[in-house]
């Protein structure tokens, strides 16, 4: 997180230099569902969730200038930018992990349709003995 305390009376300048933070938070996120690092997705999430709440509630009185307005709406973009590459991906894996438990599932069904059939063992011995007494007769 960001070196501004939250007793102090939070500056323009502040919170940009938060969402610098929140930038290069999203960027490690990034990079974690590139690696399929998903572990350290999660905690850089949580910490970037918690950096989102500190911000909306540090930014909420302040007004920024033209140039601090601009720089905020960079910075914003390059975070929503990289947030949908992080979505695209996890949607990707999500299909994945999809696909995955179907054919896991398939395979249990399979296992167990064959593992019933398997336990019902049919004795064919007396329709194919022929008794001799009976003759005419397969």
């Amino acid at each position: 997180m960001s070196n501004q305390n939250t007793d102090t009376v939070p500056t323009p300048e502040g919170v940009l230099v938060s969402y610098e933070t929140l930038l290069a938070r999203s960027t490690r996120m990034l990079a974690c569902v590139r690696q399929k690092d998903w572990d350290g997705l999660v905690d850089e999430q949580s910490r970037y969730v918690l950096e989102v709440d500190r911000l909306s509630r540090i930014e909420r009185d302040l007004s920024f200038n033209v140039e601090e307005q601009e720089r905020k709406a960079a910075l914003l973009e390059r975070i929503l930018e990289q947030d949908l590459e992080v979505r695209r991906c996890l949607m990707a894996r999500r299909d994945e992990l999809d696909q995955l438990l179907g054919t896991s599932r398939r395979r249990q069904d399979l296992h167990r349709t064959y593992q019933s059939h398997s336990a019902q063992v049919v004795d064919g011995r007396a329709r194919f003995h022929r008794d001799p007494l009976l003759k005419g007769t397969p």
